[in-house]
């Protein structure tokens, strides 16, 4: 859309009335200027020209007007209201303003309003005014003088989304520098608790496994009817429990010793599902696994992967343990799974209370837990050690927290991983 100027600046001048027009003649005599030479100027004028009486009146419009609205300086003198008719209707009431102040006397300069053409077409325009008055300072009226502008109109509004998109890049990278700084305090703080675990996996994995071992040794020497056998059960199952704490404090930082191989992801997970069956069993909770779309890669059948299978395992393992112990009796944990080209996607859905959004930020945090502590179920480094897992495959788990009915985890990994 094009943008025009509508000017009125004061200038000494002629009127077509017989006594404007005498006092005009006075002028152009004064300055030994010739009549018709003066009026050729005025209508040559490229800018849209129009000289008005003291109430406002049009006396007088070049014929620019012509080119810039359509109409002609014969039906511009016709209209009762001009220039309004002339003017985009949302700014009528700015230029209606401008011939108030005018009419007062006042001046202005470049204000800018939307001009109406006779085809429909608009174009932006500015216009200046200013009073006119004859050599012995009597008030003549005034000048209206229009420019069109559609093209700085447009030069600025380039400008503008050119500086929104700016500021939109700088965003971004700002939020981009946030958020490797995270990651970078993230790691550190691995790093820290990682020397820490690995001191303390080791010290406590030593004397445990004594304790096993002489602890296997009184077992076997107790009959199984004897009343406190349970009670060894129960030892028994803590050692255990103690043995995985360990190992998993180990996983979590311990760099990846495993080699890529082609396996079938669809029998993997049937695997971990049937790891898990004893423990959905008891909780009354069902296991659906839902195939989705799959297609062959290249050298690899529809449902093949190359990872490392292990490590994708103990990630099934971990977030499908996690949403049979959220979901409630006779619940429903969903595990589907979809594989492109280039991307293999695992979501896991359980119908539990699901996840708020401040404890989603904290979920992958190493020894965060929402368990209770009477539930014996975890230090909260599963999902810590699942997501390291995962990115070190170059790859990702994340969670929706608005999901409705329970919480949904997605695990996203390459189809085949690059070696190194």
């Amino acid at each position: 859309m094009a943008r025009m100027v509508f000017a009125i600046a004061p200038v000494r001048m002629f009127s077509m009335t017989n006594e404007q027009e005498q006092d005009f003649g006075n002028l152009i005599s004064a300055g030994h200027i010739d009549h018709d030479v003066f009026r050729a100027i005025a209508d040559c004028t490229y800018d849209w020209e129009s000289w008005h009486a003291p109430d406002g009146k049009l006396v007088w419009v070049n014929a620019a007007v012509e080119r810039m609205t359509g109409c002609s300086p014969a039906e511009c003198l016709k209209m009762p209201d001009y220039p309004l008719p002339l003017v985009a209707v949302e700014d009528r009431e700015k230029v209606a303003a401008v011939m108030a102040d005018a009419k007062e006397g006042g001046s202005g300069n470049d204000v800018e309003f939307r001009g109406q053409h006779r085809d429909g077409s608009e174009r932006w325009m500015a216009v200046s005014w200013q009073p006119m008055s004859d050599l012995s300072h009597r008030h003549l009226g005034f000048r209206a003088s229009v420019r069109d502008v559609t093209e700085r109109h447009q030069l600025r509004e380039e400008l503008r989304m050119h500086n929104q998109h700016l500021e939109q890049l700088v965003q971004e990278r700002t939020a981009k520098i946030a958020q490797l700084e995270e990651h970078r305090l993230r790691m550190e703080k691995l790093a820290a608790l990682g020397q820490m675990a690995a001191g303390v996996a080791h010290e406590v994995n030593n004397p445990l496994a004594g304790i096993r071992n002489a602890f296997a040794l009184f077992k076997s020497s107790l009959p199984e009817d004897d009343e406190n056998y349970e009670l060894l059960e129960l030892i028994d199952s803590e050692i255990d429990r103690i043995s995985a704490i360990t190992h998993q404090m180990y996983q979590l930082y311990r760099p990846s010793q495993q080699q890529a191989t082609t396996f079938d992801l669809e029998r993997t997970i049937a695997g971990v599902v049937a790891l898990l069956q004893p423990q959905a069993t008891k909780s009354k909770v069902q296991i659906d696994v839902i195939t989705g779309q799959c297609q062959p890669a290249e050298q690899l059948e529809a449902t093949q992967v190359e990872l490392r299978e292990g490590e994708v395992k103990q990630i099934l393992f971990n977030i499908v343990r996690n949403a049979i112990q959220a979901s409630p009796r006779s619940g429903v944990v969903k595990i589907e799974f979809t594989l492109s080209n280039l991307q293999a996607t695992i979501s896991v859905t359980d119908q539990g209370a699901g996840v708020t959004a401040d404890v989603a930020k904290r979920l992958f945090e190493p020894f965060f837990t929402t368990k209770s502590d009477t539930t014996r179920q975890g230090m909260g480094l599963g999902l810590s050690v699942s997501r390291s897992l995962a990115e070190a495959m170059n790859g990702a788990i994340d969670v929706d927290h608005k999901f409705t009915n329970g919480a949904c985890f997605k695990v996203t990994l390459p189809r085949r991983l690059k070696q190194v």
